[in-house]
């Protein structure tokens, strides 16, 4: 099993999600924000960025996050981020529909772009990461795209083109869904994302 740190920001949503037990098995630390810049992170494979973070902090320890993925580190990113952290990060901003389910003939936009990759093979469904939308990346070419609106866009993709280490990407923001005790997709991604996360198939 990978050792995972999440980087735990203090909202209830993260703090009911990131202590569920059965999430919790697989995370080796949480580390609060305000600590992390003077944190060591050497000891982890993985380093969880949560979404809804405080972004001056996230952009303090932006180096140090660089630099954990060039030593061969798991980067991965919950949640739409509008400021610039990630690399070559081109993120598109669109209008959230709440409820386009309600809608007639309602379609959700997704597209699984690798349906046979291990994540939906053995861990989740398309279904599973299927909720709403808050806008979607750009990713560099040599990216693997894995789920995308019907445009292209990108709303969960793995780049090890970047950096010597592996970035997983995504506009997907389960950990606060679960935390607010509502979206029940959120748990089933969760079930399924972070055991995949922790056996190193990434």
């Amino acid at each position: 099993m990978r050792k995972i740190a999440v980087v735990y920001g203090g909202s209830s949503q993260h703090h009911r999600t990131y202590n569920e037990p059965k999430y919790n098995q697989y995370i080796e630390k949480l580390i609060y924000l305000p600590d992390f810049e003077e944190t060591s992170i050497l000891e982890f494979d993985v380093l969880l960025l949560p979404s809804q973070l405080h972004m001056g902090l996230v952009m303090k320890s932006k180096d140090k996050i660089h630099a954990f993925a060039e030593k061969g580190g798991t980067v991965v990113s919950f949640g739409p981020q509008p400021i610039e952290w990630i690399p070559e990060q081109k993120w598109e901003n669109r209008e959230t529909n709440f409820w386009w389910w309600l809608e007639k003939g309602a379609k959700s936009g997704l597209v699984l772009q690798q349906p046979e990759h291990d994540l939906f093979k053995r861990f989740i469904t398309l279904d599973d990461a299927t909720w709403h939308q808050h806008g979607v990346y750009w990713p560099p070419e040599g990216a693997d795209i894995l789920i995308s609106t019907e445009d292209g866009g990108a709303v969960l993709y793995v780049d090890k083109v970047s950096t010597a280490g592996t970035w997983v990407v995504m506009t997907l923001d389960p950990d606060f869904h679960y935390g607010s005790y509502f979206m029940p997709a959120t748990e089933r991604f969760l079930d399924g994302f972070l055991p995949w996360l922790a056996e190193g198939i990434v």
